[in-house]
């Protein structure tokens, strides 16, 4: 709940004495830390089932904190609400008391302000139609490559890796000793090419697009302008704002779109990709994989 100083206190204070809560009480603490937002306009038991423990643990809770009882810690939440103080804080405010902070305060304000930006400008240019278009051509295709080198090879990978936990014909290339043209030789009109570059544009990546262009690939390009060497050819072309005052260009933008993307492949997919997902995260638990309060 940024903006809210009394609020903001409580949540520190909660993450701060996390570790010292009983396991139950722990989890109501971990609802109540991501979503502050519920507690001013949540009864008791409306916070219990969301954070799937009985209502007197939320209470309990309270009272480990130094709180006489939900009521008693929902109060602060709720005058926070009436103050108007629950929403974001104004932007501009926001970064110049930051930017005053110490002698990093510019380059965070800085740094907060073009990651924000780079995000709203990005989407500003997109539509929904655009997203669908290019999400209709990933879902019907035999194989889908991801192409990134650099920065964005980690970006490449990691939107494959996602992906995978539903569908399996998902490749991130170029793959360890291999190069992007080698690893789509065999691809052609049934397969999508997803490539990503950005100033100074990367010639492997120029160069991969061609190839797949002359195989009849689908080519879906995400890059910083229109006149890119990579979006001008593609058949869904995605211009993400780079901005940054550092030496290297924001992901932020990037990430965002193929984020956004992979959710409109879900969204037009078949109903078993949902069920696919659910059992590999199902798997994991069942492996001990994910971490549990409760060992």
């Amino acid at each position: 709940m940024n903006g809210t100083n009394v609020s903001n206190t409580i949540l520190e204070r909660l993450a701060g004495e996390l570790s010292e809560l009983t396991p139950e009480a722990r989890k109501a603490a971990t609802y109540v830390l991501e979503n502050p937002r519920d507690v001013g306009v949540s009864t008791v038991r409306e916070i219990a089932t969301a954070a799937n423990v009985k209502p007197n643990t939320v209470v309990r809770m309270a009272r480990q904190i130094g709180f006489e009882g939900y009521e008693d810690f929902r109060a602060p939440f709720r005058d926070a609400i009436r103050r108007g103080e629950a929403d974001f804080p104004d932007r501009a405010r926001w970064l110049q008391d930051i930017s005053k902070s110490g002698d990093l305060g510019g380059l965070y304000a800085d740094m907060v302000r073009d990651v924000m930006s780079n995000i709203e400008e990005t989407f500003a240019g997109i539509s929904t139609d655009d997203l669908k278009s290019a999400a209709d051509a990933i879902w019907k295709a035999r194989r889908v490559f991801t192409l990134g080198v650099g920065v964005n090879n980690s970006v490449a990978r990691n939107f494959t890796y996602i992906a995978s936990t539903g569908m399996t014909e998902f490749h991130a290339i170029p793959r360890p000793g291999s190069t992007p043209v080698d690893d789509l030789a065999w691809a052609d009109q049934k397969d999508v090419l997803i490539a990503i570059t950005c100033k100074p544009y990367r010639s492997e990546v120029v160069e991969a697009v061609n190839i797949a262009r002359e195989q009849g690939m689908t080519i879906v390009a995400l890059s910083d302008s229109p006149a890119s060497p990579i979006v001008r050819i593609a058949d869904h072309g995605f211009v993400v704002s780079v901005d940054t005052p550092q030496f290297f260009p924001s992901s932020a933008g990037t990430i965002a779109v193929l984020e956004t993307l992979l959710s409109f492949v879900i969204a037009v997919a078949s109903d078993e990709i949902p069920e696919r997902v659910a059992t590999f995260h199902k798997r994991r638990h069942q492996l001990g994989l994910y971490y549990s309060e409760d060992k």
